[in-house]
C-alpha cells in the first residue's frame, strides 16, 4: 500500500486561504510563503512558484492582499505582501466554511454517522 498524498485537486480551492492565514501573522514575500507552507506542513506541501502567484494576483485583484517594497538592507529589494482587512473578512468566512466542508466530508467518508433527518429525503 503507498503512503497517503495530499491531492492537488483538494487543496486547489484553499491555496488562497492557507496565504491569508500566513499573512495574518506578519508581512511575507513570495519564496518566504512557499518555505513556510511546506516546513508547517511537515514537508508534505510543495506549492509550485506559478500556484503560489496566481494565487497572489488573485487575491491582490480582490482586495485581499496588498503589496510593497522591502527594506533593501536585507539584501535584495522584494515585495512583501500584506493582508488587508478585507482579506481577514475573507480569512474568517473561507476558515468557516472550511470547517463545515470538513464535518460534512467526515459523515460522508470519515465513518462517522449522523443522526437521521425526519425531513431528509432517504435514498
Amino acid at each position: 500500500m503507498s503512503d497517503p498524498a495530499i491531492s492537488p485537486d483538494l487543496l486547489r480551492g484553499n491555496t488562497d486561504t492557507m496565504i491569508l492565514r500566513l499573512l495574518l501573522e506578519a508581512d511575507h514575500y513570495g519564496y518566504e510563503i512557499v518555505k513556510m507552507l511546506r516546513a508547517r506542513s511537515g514537508g508534505e506541501l510543495e506549492l509550485k512558484e506559478a500556484t503560489l502567484y496566481s494565487s497572489l494576483r488573485r487575491l491582490e485583484a480582490d482586495g485581499d492582499i496588498q503589496w510593497h517594497w522591502g527594506d533593501e538592507t536585507q539584501g535584495g529589494r522584494r515585495k512583501y505582501y500584506r493582508i488587508t482587512d478585507r482579506g481577514r473578512e475573507t480569512y474568517v468566512r473561507n476558515r468557516t466554511n472550511w470547517e463545515h466542508t470538513k464535518r460534512v466530508v467526515d459523515l460522508l467518508i470519515g465513518g462517522e454517522h449522523a443522526s437521521p433527518d425526519a425531513d431528509s429525503p432517504t435514498v
